[in-house]
C-alpha cells in the first residue's frame, strides 16, 4: 500500500519514480497479485494515469486490462475501472490542455492504432458486447462509451465484427430501453456510429423496432422543444433512412410518417427561438426531405408524398412557410422541404397552388415566394430555395405550367393593376437591373415551358410595352434585344438558356426567331470571336441556340433553310470551330455541379450559371446537333422522310391506341351488361320456379276436380237406375226410356265438366297473361305454360268427341223410340180400340216429360247440396285448424304447468328434508318437537276432496283436448 501511496502522490522519501516505471510496476501488480483488492487498486491507479500517460498505459497495460475483463467479471468495480482505462487510452476526446500540447494528427493516430490492437482479436469485441449486457451501471456505461470510441476509430472493421457476432446488434438495441437516461442517451450515440454507411446493420436496427423507440424518446423529450437528446435521435433516424429504400418503405408502411406531424406544430408566438430548437427543427425538416428526395426511387417518393398529404404534414409545413417570426434558416429549409414534398405529385402541387398568404387582400403563396425571389435585398440562399420551390411546383405539372403562362397572355392580364400575377413578376425580374433576378426569372420561365409544345406556341403571343409611344414587341424579340445589348454574363446565360428551352422541339418558335434578320448574324458573330474564358460559356450557348435553329428548322423561311444556315456556319465559323465552341458547355465546371442534383446549390451568386433541367437538354441535343452540322442535303432529305415515316407510324399507333381504348370501353360496357343480364336471369329463373310450382298446384286442383266429378256422376247414375216407370208400356219401352234418361244425365254431366274445365283453362290463361311481363326474357316458362294449355285443349277435344258420340247415340235412341211408337200404333187392334191406345201413348209422353222434369230438379238439388257440402267442408277445415292451434297452445301451457309443478315438488321435497334435518337437530339438543302427522291426518279429508276436484278438472281438460 505504501507503493500505491507513492504512485498516487503521497509523501515518500528518496527520488520519485518516473511515469513509465510506475506504470510498469502497476502492470506487474495487476498481473501477479493474487488478492482481488490489490488488483483493483492497481487498475484504479492505471485509470488515474491513463489520461496523462496515454501512450505508456496503452502500450504496457492493454493486455493486462483485457485479461482482467476476462477473468475478474465477478467484480463489477474492477471491470468498471478497466473499461474506463481502456476508454481513456483509445478515445480522442481529450481535455483542452492536452489538445494544445498534442497535435490533432498525433491524437488521431494514437486512437486508431490502439483500436486496431484491441480489435485484432475479435474475441475482445465479443467480450465487450457481453459486458454491455450487464445491468450494473459501473459496467454497462463504460462499456457503451468504449464501444462507441472503437466505432469512431475503426468503424467498418468493428461493424463487421458486431454484424457476425450472434445477436450483436440486438444486444445493443436493448440500450434504448434502459430506464437510466445516461445509458440510454449514450446508447443512441453508440447506434449512430454503428449505423454509419452500413445498410445491413441499418436494416437490422430498423427491424428491431428502432423507429418506434426513437419516436417515443423524441415525444417524451418534447419534440422540437427538446434538448440535445432529440438531436441525437434525429441524427440516428437520418442514418437509418438516408439512401436505404428498404427502411424508408418500412417507415412508411409502419405509419411513422403520421407521427412526424406534431414536430411542426409551431405556435403563433414565434419569438425567441432557442439555438437547440432551431437545430432540432432543421434536422426534422431534413428527415422529411430524406423520405421524398429526388434521388429515391420514384415509386417510393410518390407514396411518401401522398402519405404526407393525407396525414396533414404538408399542410403543417405550408403553415410554417406562411408564418411570421420564423428564423431565416428554418424558413429556407422549410421552402426546400415543401419543394420536394410537392415535386412531381399532382395532388400536392394542386394543394400548394391553393395556399394563400395571410395578407390583405390574400395572395397566393406562389406569388409571395416569387416576390422574394426577384427581390435583390433577400438573402441569396432564400432566393435559391424559392427558385427550387417554383421548379418543383412546375415539374411534370402541365396544369400549373398553363396557369403560369396564362398570366402572361393578353386575355388574362389584370388591366386594373390591383393584383400582381406570377407572370408579371417573372417579366419584371427578367428585365430588371439585377443580374441574379434576370437569371432566376429566365430559369423559372424556362421551367414553365419544359416539355410543353402548346405553351411554347402560346408564349409567342405575349407582347411587351417597352416605352411610351413605341409599339409593343414580343417577349421573344425583347429577349434577343437584351442579348444584343451586351449585358452581364449571368443575364445573357439565363436568357440563352430560356431561348434554347423555348425553341427546342418547337418549329414555330424557331421560325419566329429566324424571322428577325438580326438574330442569326448576332449568333454567328458571337461564336466566331475569340474572347476570354468568361465569354466562352456565352459562345457555347450561342452555338447551341444556332444548332437548335438548324435541327428544328422546318425550312419555311427561304433565306434561313437548313442548308443555307450550314453553309453560313462553314464560311464564317468553320464546322470544327463550331463543334469546339459547342463543347465549352459540357466541359465547364459549373455545368458538372448543376448536373448532379435538381436543387440549385451555389456557394455564391457568381457561380449561379446552369440549371439542372437545362443540363439534361444539353446532353440530349449536343450529339444530334453535331451530327446535323455534318449532314449533307441528301441526308437531310432522307432524315425528313424518316421523320415523316415515323410521324405516320406514330399516327397509326395513336389510331390503334384510340381503337384499343374504345374497345376497352366497349368491353367494360359489355361486362356490365352481362352482369346485369345475369342478375336479371337469376331473378327470372326464380320467377319461373314460382310459376312452375303454381302450375303444379293448378294441375293438382284439376285432378281433384276430375275425381270429385266422377264420384258425382256415379251417384247420379245410381239414383237414376233406381227410378222405374209404372204403366201399360212394355219392358222394352221402359228399358229404352231408362237408357235415354241415363244418356241425358251423362250429357248434362259432361257439359258441366266442360264448363268447369273451360273455367280452369281461362284461369290458366289469365295467370299466363299476368306472367307476360317476364315472358320476353323467359321463353322456357312460356313454353311450359303453353304445353300445359295444349294438354288441356287436347282433353277438351276428347270430351267434345265423346259428347258428339253420345249425341249420336241419343238420336239413335230417339229414332228407335219413334219406331216403337209406330209399332204400338200398329198393334192397337190387338190391344184394343184406337182411342185407348192414343190415350195411353199421350199419358206415357206426359208421364215421361214429368219424370224428366223431376229428374232435372233432383239433379239441381243434388248440385246445390254438393256446393253446400263444399262450403261446410271449407268451414270445418278452418275450424279444425283453429282448434289445432288452440290445442297446441293448451298442450304447451299444460307442459309448462307440469314443469312448474315438478319444480315445486322438488322444492317441497328439499324443504321437507331440511325441516326433518332441523327437527333432528332440535331433538338432539333436547327440545320437544311436535309431529305434524296428526294435523296432516286431520286435513287429509280436505286434501282428498281437493284431489278429486283436481282429477275432475284434469279429465275435463283432456276431453277438451281430444275434441
Amino acid at each position: 500500500m505504501n507503493f500505491l501511496r507513492g504512485v498516487m502522490g503521497g509523501p515518500s522519501a528518496g527520488p520519485q519514480p518516473s511515469g513509465a516505471d510506475t506504470i510498469q510496476k502497476l502492470c506487474d501488480r495487476v498481473a501477479s497479485s493474487t488478492l482481488l483488492d490489490d488488483r483493483r487498486d492497481a487498475v484504479r491507479a492505471l485509470k488515474s494515469l491513463s489520461k496523462k500517460y496515454r501512450l505508456e498505459v496503452g502500450i504496457q497495460a492493454m493486455e493486462h486490462l483485457i485479461h482482467v475483463l476476462q477473468t475478474d467479471r465477478s467484480d463489477s468495480e474492477i471491470i468498471g475501472y478497466a473499461l474506463d482505462t481502456l476508454y481513456n487510452v483509445i478515445s480522442n476526446d481529450l481535455e483542452e490542455e492536452e489538445q494544445e500540447e498534442n497535435s490533432a494528427k498525433q491524437v488521431d493516430d494514437l486512437g486508431s492504432q490502439f483500436t486496431e490492437i484491441f480489435i485484432k482479436q475479435q474475441e475482445n469485441v465479443t467480450l465487450l458486447l457481453t459486458l454491455v449486457e450487464e445491468f450494473d451501471f459501473h459496467v454497462r456505461w463504460p462499456g457503451v462509451k468504449l464501444l462507441t470510441s472503437l466505432l469512431k476509430q475503426q468503424g467498418p472493421q468493428v461493424q463487421q465484427i458486431i454484424l457476425v457476432s450472434p445477436m450483436g446488434v440486438s444486444r445493443l438495441m436493448d440500450l434504448l430501453a434502459d430506464s437510466r437516461e445516461v445509458i440510454r442517451n449514450d446508447g443512441v450515440l453508440l447506434l449512430q456510429q454503428l449505423t454509419k454507411s452500413n445498410a445491413a446493420i441499418q436494416k437490422i436496427v430498423a427491424f428491431e423496432n428502432a423507429f418506434e423507440r426513437l419516436l417515443d424518446i423524441i415525444t417524451e423529450e418534447g419534440n422540437s422543444d427538446g434538448g440535445i437528446v432529440v438531436e441525437d435521435c434525429l441524427l440516428l433516424l437520418q442514418n437509418l433512412l438516408k439512401n436505404n429504400n428498404s427502411n424508408q418503405n418500412f417507415f412508411k408502411e409502419g405509419s411513422y410518417i403520421q407521427r412526424m406531424k406534431p414536430w411542426f406544430e409551431v405556435g403563433d408566438d414565434n419569438c425567441g427561438w432557442s439555438a437547440q430548437k432551431v437545430t432540432n427543427l432543421h434536422l426534422m425538416l431534413q428527415l422529411v426531405r430524406v423520405l421524398v428526395s429526388p434521388t429515391n426511387p420514384p415509386g417510393a417518393t410518390s407514396s411518401c408524398q401522398k402519405a404526407m398529404f393525407h396525414c396533414g404534414l404538408l399542410q403543417q409545413l405550408c403553415t410554417i412557410l406562411m408564418a411570421t417570426g420564423v428564423p431565416a434558416d428554418i424558413l429556407t429549409e422549410t421552402i426546400n422541404t415543401v419543394s420536394e414534398v410537392i415535386r412531381g405529385c399532382q395532388t400536392n402541387q394542386d394543394y400548394f397552388a391553393s395556399v394563400n398568404a395571410p395578407s390583405n387582400p390574400p395572395r397566393p403563396a406562389i406569388v409571395v415566394l416569387l416576390m422574394s425571389m426577384v427581390n435583390e435585398r433577400q438573402p441569396f440562399v432564400l432566393r435559391c430555395a424559392v427558385l427550387y420551390c417554383f421548379q418543383c411546383f412546375l415539374y411534370k405539372n402541365q396544369k400549373g405550367q398553363g396557369e403560369i403562362v396564362s398570366t402572361l397572355l393578353p386575355s388574362t392580364i389584370d388591366a386594373t393593376g390591383n393584383s400582381v400575377s406570377a407572370g408579371q413578376l417573372l417579366c419584371g425580374g427578367l428585365f430588371s437591373t439585377d443580374s441574379l433576378s434576370n437569371w432566376c426569372a429566365a430559369v423559372a420561365l424556362a421551367h414553365a415551358l419544359q416539355e410543353n409544345g402548346t405553351l411554347k406556341e402560346q408564349l409567342l403571343r405575349v407582347q411587351l410595352a417597352t416605352s411610351i409611344g413605341n409599339p409593343p414587341v414580343s417577349l421573344l424579340q425583347q429577349c434577343t434585344n437584351i442579348l444584343s445589348q451586351g449585358s452581364k454574363v449571368q443575364t445573357r446565360v439565363g436568357l440563352l438558356m430560356l431561348l434554347c428551352t423555348w425553341l427546342s422541339n418547337c418549329s414555330i418558335a424557331v421560325t419566329h426567331f429566324l424571322h428577325n434578320p438580326a438574330n442569326v448574324p448576332f449568333l454567328t458573330g458571337q461564336i466566331a470571336e475569340n474572347l476570354g474564358e468568361e465569354e466562352q460559356l456565352v459562345q457555347g450557348l450561342c452555338a447551341l441556340l444556332l444548332g437548335i435553329s438548324i435541327y428544328y428548322n422546318d425550312n419555311s423561311l427561304e433565306n434561313y433553310r437548313k442548308e443555307k444556315l450550314k453553309q453560313l456556319i462553314e464560311k464564317r465559323i468553320g464546322r470544327e470551330n463550331f463543334i469546339e465552341k459547342l463543347g465549352f458547355i459540357s466541359k465547364h465546371e459549373l455545368y458538372s455541379r448543376a448536373a448532379q442534383k435538381p436543387q440549385p446549390s451555389f456557394s455564391s451568386p457568381d457561380h449561379m450559371m446552369f440549371d439542372h433541367e437545362f443540363t439534361k437538354l444539353v446532353k440530349e441535343l449536343e450529339g444530334v446537333i453535331s451530327k446535323a452540322i455534318y449532314k449533307s442535303s441528301e441526308e437531310d432529305k432522307k432524315e425528313e422522310e424518316v421523320k415523316k415515316t415515323l410521324e405516320q407510324h406514330d399516327n397509326i399507333v395513336t389510331h390503334y391506341k384510340k381503337v384499343i381504348r374504345e374497345q376497352d370501353q366497349e368491353l367494360e360496357e359489355l361486362k356490365q351488361r352481362i352482369s346485369t343480364l345475369t342478375s336479371q336471369n337469376e331473378q327470372l329463373q326464380a320467377t319461373v320456379t314460382q310459376q312452375v310450382s303454381q302450375i303444379q298446384q293448378h294441375k293438382d286442383q284439376y285432378n281433384l276436380l276430375k275425381v270429385q266429378l266422377g264420384k258425382d256422376s256415379q251417384h247420379h247414375n245410381s239414383h237414376g237406375d233406381t227410378l222405374q216407370m209404372n204403366g201399360l208400356q212394355t219392358e222394352e219401352v221402359s228399358k229404352l226410356k231408362e237408357e235415354l234418361e241415363e244418356w241425358k244425365n251423362k250429357h248434362e254431366l259432361l257439359q258441366g265438366q266442360l264448363k268447369e274445365k273451360d273455367s280452369v283453362i281461362e284461369k290458366l290463361n289469365s295467370s299466363q297473361l299476368e306472367m307476360g311481363a317476364t315472358e320476353q326474357s323467359l321463353q322456357s316458362s312460356r313454353f311450359g305454360g303453353l304445353e300445359h294449355s295444349n294438354e288441356l285443349q287436347k282433353e277438351l277435344e276428347v270430351l267434345r268427341s265423346q259428347i258428339q258420340l253420345q249425341a249420336a247415340e241419343i238420336s239413335k235412341l230417339q229414332m228407335e223410340n219413334q219406331k216403337l211408337q209406330v209399332m204400338n200404333t200398329a198393334a192397337d187392334p190387338m190391344l184394343g180400340d184406337s182411342g185407348g191406345t192414343a190415350a195411353t201413348s199421350s199419358e206415357l209422353e206426359a208421364r215421361l216429360e214429368q219424370e224428366i222434369k223431376e229428374l232435372k230438379s233432383q239433379i239441381k238439388a243434388l248440385s246445390e247440396e254438393k256446393e253446400s257440402l263444399k262450403q261446410q267442408l271449407d268451414s270445418s277445415t278452418s275450424t279444425v285448424a283453429i282448434l289445432q292451434d288452440k290445442n297446441s297452445r293448451l298442450e304447451r301451457e299444460v307442459a309448462e304447468s307440469k314443469k312448474e309443478q315438478d319444480d315445486l315438488l322438488v322444492l317441497l321435497a328439499d324443504q321437507d328434508q331440511k325441516i326433518s334435518a332441523q327437527k333432528m337437530k332440535l331433538k338432539d339438543f333436547g327440545v320437544a318437537v311436535e309431529d305434524e302427522d296428526d294435523t296432516e291426518s286431520g286435513d287429509q279429508g280436505d286434501e282428498d276432496e281437493d284431489g278429486d276436484e283436481e282429477e275432475q278438472d284434469e279429465n275435463a281438460a283432456v276431453c277438451y283436448q281430444e275434441n
